[in-house]
């Protein structure tokens, strides 16, 4: 497989996975196409988009799509079943199966960033717009904190070799929070210093991997002694469970500057 992050935005990837030994027949996924002219910046250097998966109905994933559709009108789509996403699209669901030519991807849901929010699975890649990011997760704009927890559970269960691709570079920022959470985690170090020597020499931080994330950010660590321990200090009290650790790790997360 190849996977490109297609920059756009101030800090958003496009993501874009060919089939290395046939990419003329398999063609490339698509994912979370905010704007359209990094595709065709790629399209015109022989990518050849041949199915476009949508996460979430926020415009920079979703506002490039229907500018793709005038260039390739036949272009499959797939996406949630939001309204908000006025597109012609094949709308999937927790379970389903996006199929094309050879390619597979389990469809999960994964509410909390929106309630509508998908991630697609397969192929040894997930495909999560703004659920999971490296090192953190994403803001709560329509779910819950138990929503937004069980989420990261399905996702945290995936195997830990599962490439993580996220819809945007957050990764330094999220390591500043995450160092206040956990000072000492070994893991996060590392991972601090790999990513901000990537960034040094212009190089995406992305993607991590599953196993990345389980050993290194915060929120999905509301187990950990330590994490607990640091919310408890910055409530006052104990934590009354994994939920209310999520959620005041969360509101921490909000209120944070580096």
């Amino acid at each position: 497989m190849r996977l490109q992050p297609l920059p756009a935005f101030a800090d958003n990837y496009i993501w874009a996975l060919e089939n290395a030994d046939d990419p003329a027949t398999s063609g490339a996924i698509i994912v979370d196409p905010g704007q359209a002219a990094p595709v065709l910046a790629a399209a015109a250097q022989g990518l050849r988009p041949t199915v476009v998966l949508l996460t979430h109905h926020h415009p920079d994933h979703i506002g490039g799509a229907a500018e793709l559709l005038r260039h390739w009108p036949r272009l499959p789509m797939f996406a949630p079943d939001d309204a908000r996403i006025d597109l012609p699209c094949q709308r999937v669901g927790d379970g389903d199966t996006v199929r094309h030519g050879d390619w597979r991807f389990e469809v999960l849901a994964v509410p909390g960033h929106t309630v509508s929010h998908i991630a697609f699975s397969g192929h040894g890649h997930l495909f999560c717009g703004d659920t999971l990011f490296s090192l953190g997760c994403g803001r709560l704009f329509e779910g819950t904190p138990a929503q937004m927890l069980e989420s990261l559970d399905r996702l945290a269960a995936l195997p830990g070799d599962t490439l993580v691709c996220c819809g945007h570079e957050y990764t330094l920022a999220n390591a500043a929070f995450a160092g206040m959470v956990e000072p000492d985690n070994p893991a996060l170090r590392r991972r601090t210093e790999d990513a901000t020597a990537m960034r040094q020499d212009g190089r995406a931080t992305l993607p991590s991997t599953i196993a990345d994330e389980r050993a290194a950010n915060p929120f999905l660590r509301v187990d950990e002694a330590a994490v607990r321990a640091a919310v408890a200090t910055r409530l006052g009290r104990g934590p009354l469970d994994r939920v209310d650790t999520f959620a005041a790790l969360r509101r921490w997360k909000d209120g944070f500057r580096a």
